[in-house]
């Protein structure tokens, strides 16, 4: 007989990943970098990769203060984490009891129902005054839509009690944040990732922020080496090159344009996003469109599973628009 799991992990849905052999393809499906991390991510590489350096447990005491610096907080207002699925997991795992209640939107992020049902939590789609932790992602994956600054600070005191997560993974190209907020509202946490406009999605490091006394508790339920050291190092010298990350932003803004412009020239609908992606509507279509783009190398994401007869592709560069609206056209 094998071994009886606990009953949380025999009620939970299985977490299909990504598909594999994306590689060489126009990744439009995963709402990562498409063009690759700033030449500075890359160099620190090659100059840290000795033999000696694999075989030393991670050090964070570098990195911690100069990345706290580049997202305007103090170190110890600072979680390095093993991705933003870390973050959630620590977080989660730190403050929630089984059955306890958990905010989560639908349709949303499925890392956090996935830890939050792992933990015994019970997965709540209606925000009440006895919810433990609500999760936000700001913009929201896969939709695009938005929360204004003011609608979570009026999240934020309306329901004290409640810990909300303000998942701001796509930050850079939606502008909102209330990441200075964490020192004035306790019940406030935010979290950052390297794998979208940062380019290093492969190197899993993300950031998990709030006020010290929170960290204290975190830092106490966390694995001491979850981030591998090159992933540090990596991290340390995306934060340096501003301007690389200023280019591509720009890039991806105007893109977005280019994208929704040529769906509303296809007469395809599609809802208004803050992020570096766009959700829009192909009815019963939506595998086959999906199948289509592939066998042309162009990957996009089918999310019709949870809203009906969509699909998601990633914004990349405006030379990529166009080969994605000029391919979809074809098929269209």
């Amino acid at each position: 007989m094998s071994a009886q799991p606990r009953s949380a992990v025999v009620r939970m849905a299985p977490y299909k990943p990504p598909a594999e052999g994306r590689g060489g393809k126009l990744r439009l499906d995963f709402n990562e970098n498409t063009v690759g991390a700033s030449p500075k991510v890359i160099e620190a590489l090659q100059k840290a990769l000795t033999q000696e350096s694999l075989t030393l447990y991670p050090e964070y005491s570098a990195a911690r203060p100069k990345i706290a610096k580049y997202f305007g907080v103090s170190p110890d207002e600072l979680l390095l984490t093993n991705g933003t699925d870390e973050a959630i997991q620590v977080l989660v795992n730190t403050f929630v009891n089984e059955s306890e209640k958990v905010y989560i939107p639908e349709p949303t992020y499925a890392m956090y129902r996935f830890y939050s049902e792992l933990a015994g939590g019970v997965a709540v789609h209606e925000l009440t005054a006895d919810i433990r932790v609500a999760f936000i992602s700001n913009p929201n994956n896969p939709t695009g839509g938005w929360h204004e600054r003011d609608e979570c600070i009026a999240l934020l005191e309306r329901y004290p009690e409640t810990l909300f997560l303000i998942d701001e993974a796509y930050f850079e190209f939606s502008g909102i944040t209330v990441l200075d907020l964490i020192r004035k509202y306790p019940n406030l946490f935010v979290s950052r990732t390297f794998s979208k406009v940062f380019g290093m999605a492969a190197m899993r490091m993300g950031c998990l922020f709030s006020n010290e006394e929170n960290m204290q508790w975190m830092r106490k339920a966390q694995s001491p080496y979850s981030v591998n050291q090159l992933a540090v190092i990596a991290a340390s010298a995306a934060v340096d090159d501003q301007d690389y990350i200023n280019e591509y932003v720009r890039e991806v803004l105007e893109a977005r344009e280019q994208i929704f412009a040529g769906l509303a020239d296809l007469k395809i609908k599609a809802w208004p996003s803050k992020g570096n992606f766009i959700l829009f509507e192909v009815g019963s279509r939506a595998i086959e469109i999906r199948d289509a783009l592939r066998e042309q190398g162009i990957l996009i994401r089918d999310r019709s599973y949870e809203i009906a007869g969509c699909v998601r592709v990633t914004v990349g560069t405006q030379s990529h628009a166009q080969r994605f609206l000029e391919e979809l056209q074809k098929i269209w």
